[in-house]
Formats: structure tokens, C-alpha cells, sequence
């Protein structure tokens, strides 16, 4: 019996040793979950197209192109009804390389995509559209011998068919020659003579008569007879003469049921004062106003009456497609002001220096925000002529922060971003620029009448303006915004106008250490007395850091009227309710000087990261010696060698693959750049009580921990925020800590400030033991509390060679059923991979390629979501919108449809709510509803929040549920946003 139960325990023991080895299995219902849970996908580009070449436009189908250097193409509708019309949708494209390539709108998976069709290259140089193999030689038949003489014919400028007679067609040669070429009888039954170089034509409405535009900054309207007799000009202006002029390239003539036309030109100001201003001029009778662009005019065109029975254009707006921009001007209303286009946003107004995503935002504090935005901008709710802009569903909203002290609330509920409210921070300093001043005031005697128009503007008055970090409680209203020159600015949401002074309190970071001194820029100027603020985000407090250094994290809690910030010389904490500072931190280490350059000073910092890394690489080759090198006895050689194997053996064991990682030195550059901070209620002195604490994480691996005495609510006022350092851990290997979080009893993360008081989370569980999680660049480690004890980790950069950029806890839902959903870790590294990484046991579940690791600002800019989405910056003026989430999607689906010919053989709309039983696309959410002869609407399970596709909406009626369809056509989206296609959400 006893050899029985000894060979037993010898089995036992090697085969836990062989389980040593063995890999984690495959497990196929693990597997199955997570195909319902994660998927990737690159869903919509936001902003505005980098570098623009081309834009055409269709007045029939009223769709718009835009097309860019990089070869893209974009196609934008201008319609609001679903367009009939006969035959098919096609483009044509002209290349740099000369190549004319035909597209065709197919349908293919639901939505429509460009296909191409046919393609070939032209003859001849480029730009060269003469068609010379039909240019007659007896076209000069008729033309006086010594205007021939004088004149060749040289490139067309420009071709323009007749509005009535398609068989005929002006072509203009560059320099002045204009023929009415008549394709059915292959002759030419007019020609003009101009006298200055050429360059463009349009026709009158009625074909009567065409007006040119010339090199020298003029024009000329031009008669079109039905006899033989030689045209004479009947008008030639100088609009902006008698000075030499710049040239007019592109010109329109508009006529009106009024009897006066709109004149409506590119270019022509005087070429000495204004040659390097981009502007078009409108003239309608006695009123003229030229149109000052910040950025190159690209082309622009005319949105007027397309019904082939109208008599007259009556123009409604002019688009305009600048080189940084899409700038509508509405030609109806009084004074002929800007609007604002449901698409092509211009992010990069101003240079984006962070961003911030918001997930459901309560509804109340959605609709003070665009109550406070829409009585600042330009005309809002009204799209140009009988279009309207309709009010999208309210789900998220994205923040930007901008280099001249900007922070840009943006609508992110769908694929077209809508601006909601613009903040402005100079209103507190003092800068060069008056905010007072208006860019778009033109004086009554001036001449020419230009006014600025757009809202590009590269240039920032002072760049120690620059917002970098932000902060918003979506429950409370408080926001918290962080700058360049270590300012940090506490507001409040006001719905009224306010006058106030704004209390200025200086946090010192060095805490009067001896031997440091700031080279870096000086702090701004704050302004003396009462300031003016319009409704909004007001600020309180101003907290000034010293040294004026960037501000590198910002963390706020609403609940306990407490603010953190730090920057590279160490933290602080706020109490901005009291408006007094709690305590300072500073993490500077004796020999890091490059701190106190400040961002503008590094000469210096090149050459001590060339010293550094020599360094380094001397002592990896000292210690690499040491350990060839050495006589000694060759038994304890052997039994080193041995132990050496053995060690080497167990690391195998437990990770196969590994790479050595070298620790960072104390003395490397910005060990105490504050990465990140960190609000928890959590257990930090012992396991029986919690209490309120600050974390924060620096770039030498060192994390600090503070309890914090907060005063209840009645005592609030009369008792101080007390802080006491508690707990401070330093990593290994000192890599920059990127992100801390506390998982309570049931390993979830903690809820944020404010969302338990408002029902919208579970209490955390306090009664089970917490655990800290730090993650760093190389490695995720999960600690114990309040003993802070190593639990477990995972080696990233030793395991797979990457570093972490950022991370956040993401909630993923299954696509499959309603009652599972798991909160993860969404992980960017450096190689701009995105790894999604389970909690609390720390394992890959899957990785996705998502960004070019050469594009580091792409990888710099990037902003998880709470639900599973992203966004980058794919160019200055561009963001890309992805999901890892299978449940959380938006995505455009746009479908053109092509019905039968029509009896009159002409385009015609009819609304789309005629036909009760087709399907629809929501331009706004981007779901697929199917509409049935009965259509109940969808409603929020919580009333006190706007709809959110991130969450789940139950159907009025359960006959209904089964309304999703993936057949597309469009819809309206004031038809559509009430309607989701998604089963009830849980409870």
C-alpha cells in the first residue's frame, strides 16, 4: 500500500511538472465568444479631405465630388428626397497623368461604390482638351485676316454646351477666339472676337447670351443672334479697375425674377494691394462684397433651379471648396451670411492638440450645450435654399482642443460631425489679439468690399495658448482644461451672460528647492478685474503651475470638488471649491535638468541623449566582459554555468519566448513627467476601511498614492481637504506608467464620479478585496490592496517587442444576445497594432493591425471610447473612425437608387415616405430600419439621457422587434432617428 501511494505522489509530481510546458489549450466556446464580441473595423473618415484638387457638381442629381491628391473620391448629397431618374450615375475623372478614367454608382452589398469602367490617356500636353481631331481647318474661314494673323488659336480655355440646344457648343481658345461649334452640321455658325487672353465661359439660362472672362481681370457679355451678322460685345468691365488686375478664372451669371443678375467671379482684385488674397466677388445690382478665403480657393460652384421648366436660376447658395475648407454662402437671406453644412467639418480650424470622447451624455446637459453654441455661430438650422439642416439624434459628442485656446464640441453620433459649442480660454489672458474683434465687419467706404469668411485660421496669436488636456463631468457640468504655458482653468456651465473676476491661485511644483531654474517660456499675462463671458462654460478658478511648464495630465472629481494636474516637475491637488491648493508634489530627479528647458529650449537635450545612450551601450559591454572574462576555479565555473541553465530553464518554462529588457537609469531624462492621475475610493491603509485617493503614475515608473480626509457635505465649506502620502511603488524596470485603475470585489473597474448618485451604475463592491492595476509601457501588473503585493502580470514588450501608447477600459457586448457583455482593456502600442486584453486575468484575446507604426502622430492622437471605438488622425485635417466592437457600429451605407425611365424621360424626386414597405438607410445613426405598414418608434430605456447608439433601446411594441433589414435605400433623418434596429437592451 505505501509503494502504491508513493508511486501515486511520483506521478503526480511529474505530471505537474509536465503542465509546466504546456500552452494554454484551445477552448472553442472561449472562441465562439469572442467572434460575438470583437471585430474591427474601419467604419468613416471625419473632417474634411486632405489637399482637395477637384470638385464637380450635378444640379440634377445633387450630388457633389471631391477629389484629393491622393486619388480619393467623395461623393456628397445635397438632396433630402429619394432621386428618380433614368439611366445611371457616372463620373469622369482627369488624372496629373492625363488619363480620363469613367465611373459608374453600383450597388454591391447594400450600399453603393464607384466602380470604373473605362479608362485612357489623352494626346497631347496636359491639360490640352482641344479635341483635335475635329478642330477644321476652315474654322478661320470666316475670321478677319488680320485678327489670324495677329491671333493663333492655341489651347481651348474653355467648352460649354448650350442650356437649350445640346448640339451646339462655345468653345474659347486662350487667347480670345470664342466659336459656336454646331456638332449636327459639323460647322461653325458663330464666332467671337475678344481682345484679351481668355479664360472661362458661361451661358445665360435661355442661351441668348454667354459671358467670358478674361487674364487682365475683366469681363464681357457676349449676344448670341439667330443671323449671320458679326456678335459685338454688349458689356466690358473692369471690376475692380482701372489698377492692373489679377485674372478672372471662373465666373457665373445668374438671373433672377427681379430682373437683376447675380455676377458671381473668382479672382480679378487689383494685382499691387490684394494679389495674394483668395476671394470671389458677388454683385447683385448695387450691392458687391468680395469674399476674403484664409486658404486657397479650390473651385466652387452654384446651387440654383434645376427644374428644366424654370425660367429663371434664382441662385439660393454658393459652395465654395477651399484648400482647408467647405464654406456654403447663403445667396437668400439678408447680408448674404455664411451656414453652416451638415458635412466636411473643419476640424483643423485652428491645429488640433488633443481630443476627448464623452459617452452618453445626459440629456439636459446636451441641450444647454447647444443652447449655449447656437446663439454664436453662424446661421444654424437653415441649408441653402429649400434644404434644411435637421436636428440629429444627440449621443456622444467629441471635444478637440486647438493651439490658439479653442476647445470644439462636436456632434459624433453619426458619420458626419456637427460643431455644437465653441469655447474660447483667451478671454481670461492677456493676448495681442482683441477677442472683441470682428473678423467679418466690412466699412462702409471701403474698397474693395472684401469680408473674411471661414473659420481656418493656422496662425495662433500665442502658442502658450494651447490646450492640451481636458477634463468633462458629464453629470455635474464642471470641465477641467489644461494649457502650454501650465494653466489650468476650472468652469462651471452657465446658462445666462456672467461678468466676474476669476480667482488666480499659483501652485509652486518645485517647492523652493534650491539649483533649479526655468529656462522655458514665461507664464501668461491674466487679466485685472471683471471679465465678460458669454453663456457656457465660465471659468471659476485659474490655477497657474510654476514652473509655467506643459501640463501633462489633468484629472477632475465632481463629487469631491477636487481637481489634480501635473506637468514634468511634479503634481498638485485642487480644491475648487474652496479655491485652495491642498498639497504639491515634486518628482524631479537631482540630475534631470532637461525638465526646466521647457519645450522650446532643446539644444542642449540631443546631446544628452546622445551621452545617455553611449552610456548605456559602455556599460552593457563592461558587464558583458565581466561575465566572459574571470579566471577562477573551473568546478564553481561549472556549478555557475549549471545554476545559470537551470534559471534559464525555469524562465523557459514559464515563457517561452522572451525578450531581456534593460532597466531605464534614474538619471534618464523626465523621470518625473507625470503621466497620468487618478481619483478611487478604494482600501490603501488597511483592508476595514476605504477612503478617498489620489494615484498618480510617473515617466520613471514610479507610482504614488494619497489618502485624502474629504469633509462631508455640511462641513464642506468650513473644514480643509487634508492629504497624506501613503503608498509609493517604483516598477522594476522604471518604465513610464501609462495608466492606473482600481478593480473592486467583483473585478470591475470603479464607476466614475457622480454615476452611481445618478442611478446609471452599480455601487462598487466593498466588501471583497481591491486590486490596483499599473500599466506601463512594457508590462500590465495587477497589485493587491491595501498590502499593494505583485498578484499577476503581463510581459507586452518581453512577450511581443511593443510598447503600450494607450489604453482604456472598454465595454464589449455580444452581438448574438443581450445578457453578456465583458469589460476589457483596448490597448494601442507603438507599432500601431490594437490588442484587446481581458480583465482582471490580464489575457490576449485578439490583435488587430490598425495603424502604420511610421505614422506616430496617427498613433499619438488616438481616443478609445467607452464601448469599443476609436478615432486617429489619418492627416491635419482628417480623423479615422474604427470599432473593435461587433454591437457598436457606425458606418455609412449610402444607396442610390436607379428606378424605372420616366414617361417625360426627366429626373424627378418624390419623398420616400410614399411606399410603406420599402426599407431605409438613417443618415444619422446609420442603421437599417424596414418600415411596415405600422411603424411604432423606438424609445430610450433612460429617460434622462439623449439616444446613444453605444446603448440599447426598446421597441414600443414587440411584433416590431424584428424590424432590421440590411436592404438599404435612403431616408430622411428626421424619419428615421427615432428608430433603431437593435433588440431591447437589459435591464
Amino acid at each position: 500500500m505505501w509503494l502504491f501511494f508513493v508511486c501515486l505522489l511520483g506521478f503526480l509530481v511529474q505530471a505537474g511538472t509536465m503542465r509546466r510546458f504546456l500552452r494554454p489549450g484551445h477552448d472553442p466556446v472561449r472562441e465562439r465568444l469572442k467572434r460575438e464580441l470583437f471585430q474591427f473595423n474601419k467604419t468613416v473618415e471625419h473632417g474634411f479631405p486632405h489637399q482637395p484638387s477637384a470638385l464637380g457638381y450635378s444640379p440634377f442629381l445633387h450630388l457633389m465630388a471631391i477629389g484629393t491628391r491622393s486619388g480619393a473620391i467623395k461623393l456628397y448629397s445635397f438632396e433630402q428626397f429619394q432621386q428618380d431618374f433614368s439611366g445611371s450615375i457616372r463620373l469622369v475623372t482627369l488624372l496629373d497623368d492625363n488619363s480620363l478614367h469613367l465611373w459608374s454608382l453600383k450597388q454591391h452589398s447594400g450600399a453603393c461604390e464607384l466602380r470604373e469602367d473605362h479608362r485612357f490617356t489623352l494626346k497631347g500636353p496636359p491639360g490640352d482638351m482641344s479635341y483635335t481631331r475635329n478642330k477644321p481647318f476652315f474654322l478661320f474661314c470666316r475670321i478677319p485676316e488680320d485678327y489670324c494673323n495677329r491671333r493663333s488659336c492655341e489651347l481651348v480655355e474653355a467648352l460649354q454646351e448650350h442650356p437649350k440646344n445640346p448640339d451646339q457648343i462655345l468653345i474659347g481658345y486662350s487667347r480670345g477666339l470664342i466659336v459656336l461649334w454646331d456638332w449636327q452640321n459639323n460647322k461653325v455658325t458663330h464666332h467671337f472676337l475678344g481682345s484679351q487672353q481668355l479664360e472661362n465661359l458661361y451661358w445665360q439660362r435661355d442661351g441668348s447670351k454667354f459671358i467670358s472672362c478674361h487674364y487682365d481681370g475683366s469681363y464681357t457679355q457676349w449676344p448670341v443672334s439667330s443671323d449671320n451678322r458679326q456678335p459685338l460685345p454688349l458689356e466690358n468691365l473692369v471690376p475692380y479697375g482701372p489698377f492692373p488686375c489679377k485674372a478672372i478664372s471662373k465666373i457665373y451669371w445668374q438671373t433672377t425674377r427681379n430682373g437683376l443678375p447675380y455676377i458671381i467671379f473668382q479672382g480679378g482684385m487689383p494685382r499691387a494691394s490684394y494679389g495674394d488674397r483668395h476671394s470671389i466677388s458677388v454683385i447683385h445690382g448695387s450691392q458687391q462684397t468680395a469674399f476674403d478665403f484664409t486658404s486657397r480657393v479650390i473651385d466652387f460652384f452654384i446651387i440654383f433651379s434645376s427644374e428644366p421648366t424654370a425660367e429663371f436660376d434664382d441662385p439660393s447658395a454658393m459652395v465654395v471648396l477651399a484648400e482647408e475648407e467647405l464654406i456654403v454662402i447663403d445667396l437668400k437671406s439678408a447680408g448674404w451670411p455664411a451656414v453652416h453644412p451638415p458635412y466636411l467639418a473643419s476640424l483643423h480650424c485652428s491645429a488640433i492638440t488633443c481630443s476627448h470622447h464623452v459617452s452618453n451624455v445626459p440629456l439636459k446637459l446636451w441641450e444647454r450645450i447647444v443652447s449655449a453654441g447656437s446663439s454664436r455661430m453662424f446661421t444654424t438650422q437653415i441649408w441653402y435654399g429649400r434644404f434644411k439642416v435637421l436636428q440629429v439624434m444627440k449621443l456622444f459628442f467629441s471635444s478637440y482642443r486647438h493651439e490658439d485656446g479653442t476647445v470644439r464640441f462636436w456632434d459624433a453620433s453619426g458619420v458626419c460631425l456637427h460643431l455644437l459649442y465653441k469655447l474660447s480660454t483667451v478671454r481670461v489672458f492677456l493676448t495681442d489679439a482683441d477677442p472683441n474683434d470682428n473678423m467679418n465687419t466690412v466699412g462702409e467706404d471701403e474698397w474693395p468690399p472684401l469680408r473674411k469668411v471661414g473659420t481656418f485660421d493656422p496662425y495662433s496669436d500665442d502658442p502658450r495658448l494651447g490646450i492640451q488636456k481636458i477634463y468633462l463631468c458629464k453629470y455635474s457640468g464642471y470641465l477641467a482644461v489644461a494649457g502650454t504655458a501650465g494653466q489650468v482653468l476650472v468652469m462651471e456651465l452657465n446658462d445666462e451672460d456672467a461678468e466676474h473676476v476669476v480667482d488666480h491661485v499659483e501652485a509652486d511644483l518645485l517647492q523652493d528647492q534650491e539649483g533649479y531654474r526655468w529656462k522655458g517660456h514665461e507664464k501668461l499675462k491674466t487679466r485685472d478685474g471683471p471679465v465678460q463671458f458669454e453663456a457656457g462654460f465660465q471659468p471659476l478658478v485659474l490655477v497657474q503651475c510654476q514652473p509655467p511648464a506643459v501640463v501633462t495630465s489633468l484629472a477632475l472629481h465632481s463629487e469631491w470638488k477636487l481637481v489634480a494636474f501635473g506637468t514634468s516637475h511634479g503634481f498638485g491637488l485642487f480644491d475648487h471649491q474652496q479655491k485652495r491648493l491642498v498639497f504639491v508634489k515634486c518628482t524631479l530627479h537631482p540630475s534631470d535638468q532637461l525638465a526646466l528647458e521647457g519645450p522650446l529650449s532643446r539644444v542642449k537635450s540631443l546631446k544628452k541623449s546622445l551621452r545617455q545612450s553611449f552610456r548605456r551601450i559602455r556599460r552593457s559591454r563592461v558587464s558583458s566582459r565581466k561575465r566572459r572574462g574571470g579566471g577562477g576555479n573551473t568546478s564553481e565555473t561549472h556549478e555557475a554555468n549549471g545554476k545559470f541553465d537551470q534559471d534559464i530553464l525555469q524562465e523557459m518554462e514559464l515563457a517561452p519566448v522572451q525578450r531581456k529588457i534593460e532597466a531605464r537609469s534614474a538619471e534618464d531624462s523626465f523621470t518625473g513627467f507625470v503621466r497620468t492621475l487618478y481619483f478611487a475610493d478604494t482600501f490603501l491603509r488597511d483592508s476595514s476601511r476605504h477612503c478617498p485617493s489620489l494615484w498618480a503614475g510617473t515617466n520613471g515608473g514610479t507610482v504614488f498614492a494619497f489618502c485624502l480626509h474629504v469633509p462631508p457635505a455640511e462641513r464642506r465649506m468650513d473644514e480643509p481637504v487634508r492629504a497624506e502620502q501613503a503608498k509609493e511603488i517604483q516598477l522594476m524596470h522604471r518604465a513610464p506608467v501609462v495608466s492606473i485603475l482600481v478593480l473592486d470585489g467583483h473585478n470591475i473597474p470603479l464607476p466614475e464620479p457622480l454615476e452611481v448618485a445618478h442611478d446609471l451604475s452599480k455601487s462598487p463592491d466593498m466588501q471583497g478585496s481591491h486590486q490596483l492595476l499599473v500599466v506601463s509601457e512594457e508590462q500590465f501588473k495587477v497589485f493587491t490592496l491595501p498590502k499593494v503585493s505583485s498578484k499577476l502580470k503581463l510581459k507586452l514588450t518581453a512577450l511581443e517587442g511593443c510598447r503600450v501608447r494607450k489604453v482604456m477600459v472598454a465595454n464589449f457586448g455580444s452581438c448574438k444576445t443581450d445578457d453578456y457583455s465583458e469589460n476589457d482593456l483596448a490597448v494601442l502600442t507603438n507599432l500601431g497594432d490594437v490588442q484587446i486584453i481581458s480583465l482582471p486575468f490580464l489575457k490576449l484575446q485578439i490583435r488587430y493591425p490598425c495603424i502604420r507604426k511610421e505614422d506616430v502622430s496617427g498613433i499619438a492622437s488616438c481616443v478609445f471610447t467607452k464601448y469599443g471605438q476609436g478615432f486617429y488622425l489619418i492627416s491635419p485635417s482628417e480623423f479615422e473612425r474604427f470599432s473593435l466592437s461587433t454591437k457598436w457600429l457606425v458606418e455609412p451605407r449610402c444607396v442610390v437608387d436607379v428606378p424605372e425611365v420616366s414617361s417625360n424621360n426627366h429626373m424627378h424626386s418624390r419623398s420616400i415616405m410614399e411606399n410603406p414597405h420599402e426599407s431605409f438607410h438613417c443618415l444619422c445613426c446609420h442603421r437599417v430600419a424596414k418600415r411596415q405598414n405600422c411603424i411604432i418608434p423606438y424609445q430610450p430605456l433612460d429617460k434622462t439621457h439623449a439616444p446613444d447608439p453605444e446603448r440599447q433601446y426598446a421597441c414600443a411594441s414587440a411584433e416590431h422587434q424584428h424590424a432590421c433589414a440590411r436592404t438599404i435605400k435612403s431616408m430622411r433623418m428626421s424619419e428615421c432617428m427615432n428608430y433603431n434596429t437593435h433588440a431591447p437592451a437589459p435591464e
